[in-house]
């Protein structure tokens, strides 16, 4: 096997008592002495697995190799073929799951930092000017999240009309109200999404599918073709004593009023959150971690995050956790709240039972069980509730009031073909959090964006030979 001949670089990271009081991004872009050390470390596979373990299959080894011969523009160009959000993938994408959970070097090693070389290349490339020839087709983008950037960019570069409604004032669906600046600052995100402009995809903002326009409205205005990337904008609660007292916070509400309207930065943007001295965060994955460490940056001076199971089994990226805990989060492992305590309508503290690991589950996992008679209090005045979420059931009631055949699972996921991501309506397709198929994360999104772009244009050439 192979022995590693340079170790793998780290990225430099602020200090965690500077960075959790302000929103700067916390992990630095490599050096170019960094990014050429860390690209030597490729071995050129002859298989290469790492493009395997990308769900939109960027050639990894092309771009790295582009690197080694000091071509980054190259290197952006191979990227790019496969996917127009290199600095946002390059930052928020769990590679240690997908891509560099594959590289041969991690067998006995540490894989290459595919990520962090994805990210340098990304920030410092552009999109070039290629000639696009016009289709004819029309097709409609519902949901400007990463799925819908993915099908509308591949859509608009096989030269279809590609519009986009977004139900929200600004663009990016859960990549600008989801994820804080510390980890995807804003400007990376805007220059992304001028991507699209520049490939000739028409964005609209403010406009609620189901609500301001409805599915049948667009196939009416010569849409041939739909994709919907709506996202899950319904919040899991815990169905517990407490939760409708002023205090408590679904994590999406949470994260939005900061992340997209500024609420970090009232009077002068006017959506507050109520801030107090002590907060937790109920939950295990990426969510959970955003949610707690803006609400340091609030400026909490206590905050707490509960998880009913062990550290062990977290879905959150390990890099998340401990940054989470270099800044000072405090964890409640193998804890459930069962009560959220109130007074004069405000949160005052919580129950939680206290947990521990019986058989596993359907999963494999083992199974939390709740210890009897044991639970604990703590004081608290803010409760943010970050379980999960499921689709927003508005663009799907809607399709059911117009008698559309767009049928959805018994949690109101639309149902999906795992490989197309065609609904079960002729002509409309979906991904990402709308589609049960595990599409949750970025990357994931991304390629089933990718798959049903590919699927629609093969969908419009069958109208063509219908039509002839």
């Amino acid at each position: 096997m192979v022995k590693d001949k340079i170790s793998r670089q780290i990225a430099d990271a602020l200090d965690p008592d500077y960075r959790n009081t302000n929103f700067e991004e916390v992990e630095q872009t490599f050096t170019k002495d960094q990014v050429m050390a860390e690209a030597s470390r490729c071995i050129n596979c002859k298989k290469p697995k790492c493009i395997d373990g990308c769900p939109v299959h960027i050639d990894i080894p092309g771009f790295i190799n582009a690197i080694k011969e000091d071509d980054i523009e190259k290197a952006g160009r191979v990227i790019r073929e496969s996917s127009l959000l290199p600095s946002i993938c390059g930052r928020v994408c769990p590679q240690e799951r997908q891509c560099e959970a594959t590289c041969i070097l991690g067998i006995k090693g540490t894989p290459v930092a595919i990520g962090a070389l994805e990210r340098y290349v990304g920030d410092l490339t552009d999109i070039e000017d290629s000639k696009i020839i016009p289709s004819g087709h029309k097709v409609a983008i519902i949901g400007s999240g990463p799925a819908g950037i993915t099908a509308a960019a591949d859509l608009a570069r096989a030269g279809h009309k590609v519009v986009m409604y977004e139900a929200l004032h600004a663009l990016g669906g859960v990549l600008r109200y989801g994820i804080p600046e510390f980890r995807l600052p804003r400007n990376v995100l805007d220059r992304e999404l001028d991507t699209l402009r520049k490939i000739g995809v028409e964005l609209n903002t403010n406009v609620i599918v189901g609500k301001s326009i409805t599915i049948k409205d667009l196939f009416e205005d010569g849409f041939e073709a739909i994709f919907i990337g709506a996202g899950a904008g319904l919040p899991w609660f815990m169905g517990i004593p407490g939760e409708n007292l002023n205090g408590v916070y679904s994590a999406n509400e949470f994260l939005t009023r900061v992340n997209l309207m500024r609420a970090n930065q009232f009077p002068e943007y006017p959506t507050p959150v109520r801030l107090g001295k002590r907060a937790m965060v109920v939950g295990g994955g990426n969510t959970a971690m955003d949610g707690a460490r803006v609400a340091k940056r609030l400026g909490y001076e206590e905050v707490t995050i509960a998880y009913r199971r062990s550290e062990a089994e977290m879905p959150a990226r390990k890099a998340e956790i401990e940054h989470a805990k270099e800044e000072g989060i405090n964890f409640l492992f193998l804890h459930s709240p069962i009560e959220v305590h109130g007074k004069d309508g405000q949160v005052i503290g919580t129950t939680l039972q206290v947990m521990e690991l019986g058989e596993p589950d359907a999963s494999g996992r083992r199974r939390p069980v709740p210890i009897k008679g044991k639970t604990i209090y703590k004081d608290i005045d803010t409760f943010v509730v970050a379980i999960g979420t499921s689709p927003n059931p508005l663009l799907t009631k809607s399709a059911k009031a117009e008698d559309l055949p767009l049928e959805v699972d018994r949690k109101g996921y639309l149902i999906t073909e795992e490989e197309t991501k065609q609904t079960t309506m002729k002509g409309i397709y979906a991904g990402g959090d709308i589609s049960p198929t595990g599409d949750s994360n970025v990357i994931n999104a991304m390629g089933a964006g990718k798959r049903a772009a590919q699927a629609i244009t093969e969908y419009l050439k069958t109208l063509e030979t219908a039509k002839a």
